[in-house]
């Protein structure tokens, strides 16, 4: 299983717009943070998780390939604002958008032209099937690949993070309810949000990140959804422990 992370800052993207902190005005590219999205390469299957407002930028990055699911966390525009940038891939055929009943209504309200059904499909518009998903029900792609979605809370909203056997992925988590727990034993790999050290409403910190990495057990973790409110990359990643990493835009790895 392979995993590209395509974007790995905040809502505002890194750099944000005016700002002059030493993050912001950073050479390093591994500083340059767009908005969160991952993609997970697995058994001939390539699966999205999130589809922001730089997806297409993103994938002109990686080789053009289907897309087998997409995933959604939650219906925040950082996170779906990038669907409409799905119509190249409807040349593949329908794309298969995974998201929760509750997120789900909020995309048909916003952009309803997205999923028009195809009787009714105007010329252009990307050919989405929206499919709906439940926490703790299996999503199955292909015949082997299963998907876990796993409740967690963005403040008091509450989204969905995501298990594929040994990996998980859960972004802009603020609380996960200790029932999940159960779901994520076992795992090795984990991204995870942490998006600066002082507290937020709806975000965990670093520190918080790396506690339940560290309660979870995994062998390696990597820190998404960052703001400008760190330390330069060069300068923050020594400070974690040895199996937590910041992640950066383009990073990938397997994960055995």
């Amino acid at each position: 299983m392979k995993i590209s992370i395509l974007g790995t800052g905040t809502s505002c993207g890194v750099p944000q717009i005016g700002c002059t902190c030493p993050v912001c005005t950073s050479t390093d590219p591994r500083d340059k943070r767009l908005r969160c999205s991952t993609m997970v390469d697995v058994d001939g299957y390539r699966i999205l998780i999130d589809c922001g407002p730089d997806f297409r930028e993103q994938m002109l990055r990686v080789d053009f390939r289907k897309l087998d699911a997409v995933l959604i966390t939650h219906e925040h525009y950082d996170h779906v604002g990038g669907l409409d940038d799905l119509r190249p891939y409807s040349v593949f055929g329908d794309v298969n958008v995974y998201a929760e009943k509750f997120c789900a209504d909020h995309l048909l309200e916003r952009i309803p032209y997205c999923f028009t059904p195809k009787d009714r499909r105007y010329p252009g518009v990307p050919a989405i099937n929206l499919l709906h998903m439940e926490p703790h029900t299996p999503i199955i792609i292909g015949d082997a690949v299963e998907i876990i979605p796993i409740r967690v809370f963005h403040a008091k909203l509450p989204i969905v993070g995501f298990r594929i056997r040994n990996f998980a992925y859960i972004t802009d988590m603020s609380s996960i309810p200790e029932e999940e727990y159960e779901y994520l034993q076992g795992i090795d790999t984990l991204i995870v949000n942490g998006l600066r050290h002082k507290p937020h409403p709806s975000h965990q910190t670093i520190e918080e990140a790396i506690e339940f990495a560290n309660r979870l057990g995994v062998r390696e973790s990597y820190l998404i959804h960052m703001s400008h409110h760190i330390l330069p990359h060069a300068e923050e990643e020594p400070t974690l422990p040895e199996n937590v990493h910041l992640a950066y835009d383009g990073l990938s790895f397997e994960v055995n």
